[in-house]
């Protein structure tokens, strides 16, 4: 049984990247530093579909905004997951690892 906040699974399940993106972008928008949506790209790995935004670099002498995630929509039955908006290699690391806990 699932949390009743969790994601609803994308249906029908993406099976190309172009799929996912498209699923993404009906729920999950990222706003730029001026409020505008960011472009969304999507990593294709194994088991799911990473879709997360690049943002513009910050002003100089700024930090960048802290926080933020990426969205994994899985491979096998659309689930979809929000893992930390770490650099794409080890967000995938981690969604495997949340995935597949024992293997």
């Amino acid at each position: 049984m699932s949390h009743p906040d969790a994601p609803k699974p994308v249906q029908p399940v993406p099976t190309t990247s172009e799929e996912a993106l498209a699923a993404a972008r009906a729920r999950f928008e990222v706003l730029d530093l001026e409020g505008n949506p960011a472009p969304l790209y999507v990593a294709e790995f194994d088991i799911g579909f990473l879709v997360h935004a690049v943002m513009p670099p910050p002003p100089p002498g700024s930090l960048p905004p802290l926080g933020g995630s990426h969205m994994v929509i899985a491979k096998g039955d659309g689930a979809v997951t929000y893992v930390p908006n770490f650099p794409p290699e080890s967000a995938i690391e981690l969604y495997r690892s949340l995935r597949r806990p024992n293997g």
